[in-house]
């Protein structure tokens, strides 16, 4: 669930940047528009980045693990701030990467990946080099739209970050994507309105909730055209498939521990746990550290070795029976990948020997997906850690991703 666990895909070293140039909200606007009327999907700021030639991008990508598409071109990186709803529906801002194929100009499919878990906002694409940067960089050098939203409250969105928020996950993708798409036109492409989307971890989950959103609402639905979806080692269940496994000492204790922590701080401000952080933690200044500035290092150094050391004895009967607001939230994100409408095929990728996201997370998401008359597969990419069964599936999104774009 988090991608910072590992420094291979926050290792990202983009050759060949230029000085980042700012573009400024007006001329982005539409023409005639006044700021007070832009509304919530219109960019507020785009910043180049990187402009990089294919050389320079596969260099990149070869560097730090990621696939190499055949014959490659060059790509433009983009720090978006756009224009999205918070958690209570308001208007706020959020942020992300848009990279664009250089040779690649007319009828672009766009790929949206979601980025796995982080607890510090200066870890997310648009201000930090990562996966969140990679892997846009990778779909735009194969002649895609790349993109990645950091989500509410990392990069430099305000407020706290809804963590594992599925209303939020969808909403702040769905507003980069409408974004992503007028960023385009500015530069001189054009978007097709075909969406591929993948994502790894909480990003994987973050996939599956766009999927729904982009095939049940119908404004949406006019808009783009939903090709197909692949997410990798998500937490989709976590009532059924990842609490379970976490109380079950299945998982690596460590990182067993900052996921509850973050989970339980994150779902208590949209969903009222507790009163105070005594209630649930043994140690009450653990929810200081996910204030969106502790970086990962901070966060696990002061956390403890297992979640049976982080939570109280009361709390730990709680989530292990849950109701009321555990329930209810469980409930409310626990349920991107039911509901799904034939016609859009999904293959769900995960790792067996993950000890971060238990691989019972995918097999109950294939067996919704099924339920519903869903296209679906699950790939096993074998005896792996969280981080490798990203670097073992991309190499097969790719290409079914470009395979699907023939047809």
């Amino acid at each position: 669930m988090r991608t910072s666990m590992t420094k291979r895909l926050l290792a990202l070293a983009c050759a060949g940047l230029v000085p980042a140039t700012a573009i400024a909200p007006a001329a982005l606007a539409a023409t005639g528009s006044a700021e007070s009327t832009v509304i919530r999907d219109r960019v507020v700021s785009a910043t180049l980045l990187a402009r990089m030639s294919a050389e320079q991008v596969a260099a990149s990508l070869t560097e730090t693990g990621f696939p190499v598409p055949d014959r490659p071109q060059g790509a433009d990186l983009y720090a978006v701030a756009y224009r999205t709803v918070g958690v209570t529906g308001g208007p706020t801002t959020a942020s992300g990467v848009v990279a664009l194929p250089a040779r690649s100009r007319k009828g672009l499919w766009t790929v949206v990946y979601g980025h796995g878990t982080q607890a510090t906002r200066a870890a997310a694409g648009s201000v930090a080099d990562g996966d969140g940067r990679a892997v846009p960089l990778m779909f735009a050098s194969a002649g895609f739209v790349g993109i990645a939203p950091d989500y509410l409250g990392l990069g430099t969105g305000p407020g706290h970050h809804p963590y594992m928020d599925a209303a939020t996950e969808a909403s702040a993708s769905a507003d980069l994507l409408r974004a992503a798409g007028e960023l385009a036109r500015r530069q001189g492409r054009t978007s097709s309105g075909d969406v591929l989307l993948t994502g790894f971890s909480q990003g994987g989950h973050a996939a599956m909730a766009l999927g729904q959103e982009l095939r049940a609402d119908p404004a949406l639905r006019t808009a783009f055209r939903l090709r197909a979806v692949a997410p990798i080692a998500g937490p989709y269940h976590v009532r059924r498939a990842q609490l379970p496994a976490t109380l079950g000492d299945r998982l690596d204790p460590r990182g067993s521990a900052f996921y509850l922590a973050y989970w339980t701080v994150s779902m208590n401000r949209l969903h009222h746990f507790y009163d105070s952080p005594s209630e649930v933690f043994r140690d009450p200044g653990v929810e200081r550290l996910f204030d969106g500035h502790h970086s990962f290092d901070e966060i696990a150094a002061a956390l403890p070795a297992s979640p049976r050391d982080l939570v109280t004895a009361a709390y730990l009967r709680r989530v292990a029976k849950p109701s009321g607001a555990i329930l209810r939230a469980l409930e409310a994100n626990d349920r991107t990948c039911a509901g799904w409408r034939p016609g859009v095929p999904v293959r769900l990728y995960a790792a067996g020997g993950d000890r971060d996201v238990d691989f019972g997370n995918s097999r109950l998401c294939l067996r919704d997906l099924r339920a519903g008359g869903v296209e679906a597969s699950l790939t096993d990419v074998g005896d792996a850690d969280h981080t490798t069964s990203a670097l073992r599936s991309l190499p097969e999104i790719l290409d079914w991703f470009t395979d699907v774009r023939r047809r």
